[in-house]
C-alpha cells in the first residue's frame, strides 16, 4: 500500500468513527423503548422503518453531505442513492433494532466501503452503540477490536463447538437441531456482532438458515462484519459448501454459514452436530471376549454399519477372522463397545473417541442401548441423531508422576484381608477429616452410581461439577461422605501400612505407609453418546427397577 492510499484509508477510518458518534449522541435523545421502536413507514427493504433507524440513517447522510464525502450510499431504509461516486458506503444504521427497542444492550452501527460485491468491500467499521466497542478492518491489513488485532480459531473441537445461529420465526427445522447437538449456542439478533464474534475466535461459527426468504440475510447486514471476518482469517460459506458473496442489492437475500475454518463447516454441514450425516466418520468396535454373544453381537453391529469405514480392536478382529489394532492404536471418531461398564471404562483408557455403549452385562449403567436394540441405535448413529455428553474425568498423581484419569474411580485401600488403615485428608491444604477405615474412594459425579454408591455415596448427576470423598467401612461414626468443589485438590495420606490404589477398577499401583497422593480435576473429558433419556430415567431404570 502506498503512501498515499494509507492516509486515505486512515481518513475513511476516521470518518466512519465520527459517523458512529454522532449516531450514538443523536439515539439517546430519544426518551424511550417506545418511541425507539415506533414504525413510519415501509423501509427500501420490506421492512418497517422504527424511529430509531430513521433518525439514525439521516444522522449518516447529513455527516455525508456535511462534509462532501463523495460515496453513494446503500442503506436498509433509503435504498440506494447514486452520487456519481466510485465506491458505496453500505449501510446498516442500526443493526438489532429489536434489542435498542426492548433494552438489549446489543445494536450497532455497520458500514462498508466498497463495489459490486461483498468481495469488493475494502473498508469495515462495526460499533456497539452501548458499550462502544469497535470493530475495523481495512482489506489485507487485518482485522482489530479496540485497536487490537482479532484472529479467527485456528483450530475447534468438534465437542465444544459454540455457535451462533439465527432463531427466528423463519428459521430452518435443522437450526433448531443444530442447537441441540452442538455444546453452546447463541441467538443475538445482530448479524454484525454475531459475525465479529467468530472473527475474534470467541464463536466457532454463524448459521444463518431460513426457509423463509424475507427473513434471510441481506448484504447490508454483513458488509461490514464479512471483511473483518475475512481479514481475522475466518471463512464465509453457501450452505452448499462453495464460497460466498453477494452482490450490493438490497433486493437480493441469502444463507450462509461463517467459521473459524473450514473444519467447523464441515462438522456443522456433514458431522454429528449438524443433519446431514458425515461421511467420513471412522467407527471403531470394542467387545468383551468373554461374553459368549460376542461374536454374533459384532457381526450384528457390522451389518447395521455396512458401507461404513468400521476398525475392529484385536480381540474380535481375530474372532471374525479380520484384522486388528490394539485400542490405543485405534484412529476413530466414535467408539462401539459391546459389553458392560468394566468394557466401556476399559476402552476409554485407550482412546479419547466418543463412546457408545451396547450393553451386554448386567446394569451397564454407562451403556446406552441393550442387545435388542443395537439396529435402531445403529441407524440413530448414522443419522446423527444423538448428543455427546461430556464428563468430568479425576486425575491422580503420586510422587510428582501421572496416573491414568478416571471415569468412575480412584481407590486406596488395605492390601490385606481384615485390615484396616489410618488416613488423613487434606481438601486445597485443610485437614478436612482422619479416620481409621478399609479404605477411601474418590468419585467423580458419574462414578457416584458406581463402587462409591455400594459404601453410602449420594448419587450425584452428572452436570454438578464436584467430587465426592467415601470412606470405606470407617471404625468411626463421624465418617461420612463429603462432596467437594471439582476445582479443589484432595490428598490422601495413607499414615501407617500399604496400600493398593486402583483406578477405576482397571489397574493397580502398590502404595507405601507415609505417603501422600493427590487427586484433582483433570483437564480431560469422557465422552458419551447418548440419545434422549435424561439421567433420572436412567438411575429409575437400572438402579431402582432393574435391581
Amino acid at each position: 500500500m502506498d503512501k498515499y492510499t494509507r492516509v486515505v484509508c486512515n481518513l475513511m477510518m476516521t470518518m466512519l468513527g465520527e459517523i458512529a458518534e454522532r449516531i450514538r449522541n443523536a439515539i439517546q435523545l430519544i426518551p424511550d423503548g417506545a418511541a425507539r421502536g415506533k414504525e413510519l413507514y415501509m423501509g427500501m427493504d420490506g421492512t418497517p422503518t422504527t424511529q430509531i433507524d430513521k433518525i439514525a440513517e439521516n444522522t449518516v447522510l447529513s455527516y455525508l453531505q456535511e462534509k462532501e464525502v463523495k460515496l453513494n450510499v446503500l442503506s436498509e431504509e433509503i435504498g440506494f442513492v447514486d452520487f456519481g461516486a466510485e465506491d458505496t458506503l453500505v449501510l446498516d444504521p442500526i443493526d438489532g433494532t429489536t434489542n435498542s427497542v426492548i433494552g438489549v444492550p446489543i445494536y450497532t452501527v455497520s458500514m462498508g466501503i466498497g463495489k459490486g460485491s461483498l468481495k469488493g468491500i475494502h473498508t469495515a467499521y462495526i460499533e456497539n452503540l452501548v458499550t462502544g466497542d469497535r470493530f475495523h478492518a481495512e482489506k489485507g491489513k487485518g482485522a482489530f477490536l479496540n485497536g487490537e488485532r482479532i484472529h479467527a480459531k485456528e483450530h475447534s473441537e468438534p465437542d465444544r463447538l459454540l455457535m451462533m445461529i439465527y432463531m427466528g420465526n423463519g428459521a430452518h427445522p435443522s437450526s433448531f437441531t443444530l442447537a441441540k447437538h452442538v455444546k453452546t449456542s447463541r441467538a443475538l439478533g445482530c448479524a454484525s456482532i454475531e459475525m465479529s464474534m467468530v472473527a475474534t475466535g470467541a464463536a466457532d461459527g454463524f448459521l444463518m438458515n431460513s426457509e423463509n426468504n424475507r427473513r434471510s440475510i441481506r448484504v447490508i447486514d454483513i458488509a461490514a462484519s464479512y471483511l473483518i471476518l475475512k481479514e481475522a482469517g475466518g471463512e464465509v460459506y453457501n450452505l452448499d459448501g462453495t464460497e460466498f458473496d453477494m452482490t450490493l442489492d438490497l433486493d437480493k437475500r441469502a444463507n450462509f454459514l461463517a467459521v473459524t475454518n473450514k473444519d467447523v463447516y464441515d462438522m456443522v454441514m456433514h458431522g454429528s452436530h449438524g443433519t446431514v450425516r458425515r461421511k467420513e466418520h471412522r467407527y471403531g468396535m470394542y467387545v468383551n471376549m468373554s461374553l459368549p454373544i460376542a461374536a454374533d453381537t459384532a457381526r450384528r453391529v457390522l451389518k447395521a454399519l455396512s458401507d461404513e469405514d468400521v476398525i475392529l480392536e484385536k480381540g474380535i478382529a481375530e474372532n471374525l477372522g479380520m484384522k486388528g489394532y490394539p485400542v490405543e492404536e485405534m484412529d476413530v471418531d466414535i467408539l462401539i463397545t459391546i459389553g458392560g461398564d468394566g468394557t466401556i471404562l476399559r476402552a476409554m483408557r485407550g482412546s479419547d473417541a466418543a463412546v457408545f455403549g451396547i450393553n451386554a452385562g448386567s446394569i451397564g449403567f454407562l451403556a446406552e442401548i441393550p442387545v435388542s436394540r443395537i439396529e435402531e441405535g445403529i441407524a440413530r448413529l448414522r443419522d446423527g441423531k444423538y448428543r455427546i455428553e461430556e464428563r468430568l474425568k479425576l486425575q491422580t498423581v503420586y510422587k510428582g508422576k501421572r496416573m491414568a484419569d478416571a471415569v468412575n474411580e480412584a481407590v486406596l485401600h488395605t492390601d490385606a484381608v481384615a485390615r484396616i488403615r489410618q488416613f488423613r485428608i487434606y481438601v486445597d491444604g485443610n485437614l478436612a477429616t482422619e479416620l481409621r477405615a478399609d479404605g477411601v474412594i474418590v468419585s467423580t459425579p458419574t462414578g457416584s452410581t458406581c463402587y462409591a454408591l455400594s459404601v453410602g455415596s449420594p448419587i450425584i448427576d452428572p452436570r454438578v461439577n464436584a467430587l465426592v470423598l467415601v470412606p470405606m467401612a470407617a471404625f468411626k461414626f463421624a465418617a461420612r461422605p463429603i462432596v467437594i468443589p471439582m476445582s479443589s485438590k484432595i490428598v490422601v495420606e495413607i499414615v501407617d501400612k500399604d496400600c493398593l490404589l486402583v483406578i477405576d477398577g482397571q489397574e493397580e499401583h502398590g502404595i507405601p505407609g507415609g505417603t501422600k497422593v493427590e487427586f484433582s480435576m483433570s483437564s480431560n473429558y469422557g465422552r458419551f453418546i447418548m440419545f434422549d433419556e435424561d439421567f433420572y430415567s436412567r438411575v429409575h431404570e437400572k438402579l431402582e427397577s432393574g435391581l
